[in-house]
């Protein structure tokens, strides 16, 4: 589902103007959406959760009866069902309440003159109501937990902001299993059993981040690996009756900032890397200095996305450095590995030496234009191969030559890049470009006149690769 909470039946049974009345089931019904059919079998067109809404021209007919159809719909996972009364029914079928009973489907009268469109708007304006009040949970609950994390004492008060969000508990485990530091209520015996078996599970993971859940009983129960790698950071444990969206994102609001408060030391301190700097910019060869900010061999790595405003990629290095242009640069020293990261396309060198790293960086400048142009969220430098073989400046030139034609409309050399990445299938760039299957089909054929190539050509298909490439 989105994220939209659903919408009670009760609250859209006390919606004034629509004069609608239960005479079927009860008003807890959760609602995740509104469906209109006259199908004698609408189920292959419900996803669940729905309010299916129908007049009964199926039964008019003689398409179906009640009961088949009341249990199609139930089968289906339809929250409830509203019957429309009149033109063709004066009032709700018997046969009709009598099957929702025995389906434990909610029955819903829609009175004479009330739309089914006017039912529709009114569940999309309560689940439009809903969504803003949970967005206005998480932004709360995010404040808290960011007032917190800058108190003296951050790692209970973020805890305590926690705990209070989830009305549950909260608590951090040292890698040995005991308590560190706790908030909310107690838990039962079998929950604090169930909640250390989790935690003992989590603690043993072989990566990280990695997670458990359990469910004793109606509290929820969940396990968090804080900080990167196996053995590193303090397991999370929670617990908790609510399981939404806005409980959801507070708790990752919470983990991050527990994992940052938790995080063992890494890398250099403030004033060693200023002692690095003050030392560069006095003359110091690069290789005198490194040993102050970690162990060679380094490696360079670059990223692009996140969105606007996005803080840098947690890669396990304070060495960070975020260009103008979107780019961030990170510089880790060795022990450190480069794993994928949400959201962002990265580009990795080769390991290299303190007097190598201008050549690293340009290494992972190269990477990262791979993996934006093959939309894959990691590239590593590879030694040798065919592109090291050709000049650059060469190559660019005759790049911007031969896609000339293309430069009329941008959107053309970008469907061509995303097409031919991905072996030439128009479903997967439509999804990757977020534009219609026809769209792509014109855009490429648009690009085999204008540039009078045979794009199934496998060699016309690598040289136009090669000249995305450097273009």
């Amino acid at each position: 589902m989105p994220f939209a909470p659903p919408v009670r039946l009760a609250d859209l049974l006390a919606s004034e103007g629509l004069g609608l009345r239960l005479v079927a089931g009860g008003p807890g019904a959760d609602l995740h959406g509104v469906h209109t059919s006259e199908m004698a079998d609408p189920f292959p067109y419900l996803l669940g959760g729905e309010l299916l809404l129908t007049a009964g021209v199926p039964f008019q007919l003689g398409q179906t009866g009640p009961e088949r159809f009341v249990a199609r719909v139930a089968e289906a996972g339809a929250a409830a069902l509203g019957f429309g009364v009149t033109p063709v029914y004066d009032t709700v079928p018997d046969a009709l309440v009598a099957a929702c009973e025995r389906h434990g489907l909610p029955l819903v009268e829609v009175e004479p003159g009330t739309p089914f469109a006017a039912v529709a708007r009114a569940v999309w304006r309560l689940m439009t109501e809903a969504r803003h009040h949970e967005l206005r949970r998480v932004a709360d609950g995010q404040r808290a937990l960011a007032a917190a994390a800058a108190r003296p004492d951050p790692v209970p008060a973020v805890l305590h902001a926690l705990a209070a969000r989830l009305e549950g508990r909260a608590v951090l485990y040292t890698p040995e299993g005991g308590e560190y530091a706790a908030d909310g209520r107690e838990l039962t015996p079998d929950e604090d059993r169930a909640l250390a078996r989790l935690v003992r599970r989590v603690a043993g993971a072989a990566r990280r981040p990695s997670a458990a859940a359990a469910r004793p009983g109606g509290t929820r129960l969940v396990a968090y690996g804080l900080g990167p790698g196996a053995g590193r950071g303090l397991p999370l444990g929670l617990a908790t009756a609510r399981r939404d969206e806005a409980v959801q994102r507070i708790a990752e609001t919470a983990m991050v900032l527990l994992s940052l408060l938790t995080a063992p030391h890494q890398g250099a301190d403030e004033a060693t890397r200023s002692a690095a700097l003050v030392r560069l910019l006095l003359g110091a060869a690069p290789e005198d200095v490194a040993p102050l900010l970690g162990e060679a061999p380094w490696t360079v790595v670059h990223a692009r996305g996140g969105g606007p405003g996005a803080p840098p990629p947690a890669l396990g290095s304070p060495l960070v450095d975020a260009a103008a242009d979107g780019t961030v640069r990170v510089l880790l020293p060795a022990g450190r590995e480069v794993a994928p990261y949400p959201g962002w396309s990265l580009g990795a060198s080769a390991p290299a030496a303190p007097g190598d790293l201008a050549a690293a960086d340009a290494q992972a400048a190269r990477a990262l234009r791979r993996a934006e142009a093959a939309h894959t969220g990691l590239v590593r430098h590879r030694v040798g191969g065919f592109a090291a073989l050709v000049d650059e400046e060469e190559a660019a030139a005759h790049a911007r030559a031969l896609l000339a034609p293309l430069a009329q409309a941008p959107a053309l050399p970008e469907t061509l890049r995303a097409w031919l990445s991905l072996h030439g299938s128009g479903d997967r760039t439509a999804a990757a470009l977020g534009v219609h299957r026809n769209t792509v089909r014109q855009r490429i054929a648009r690009c085999a006149a204008l540039l009078d190539a045979d794009l199934d050509d496998p060699e016309t298909r690598m040289e136009l690769w090669f000249a995305l490439r450097w273009g």
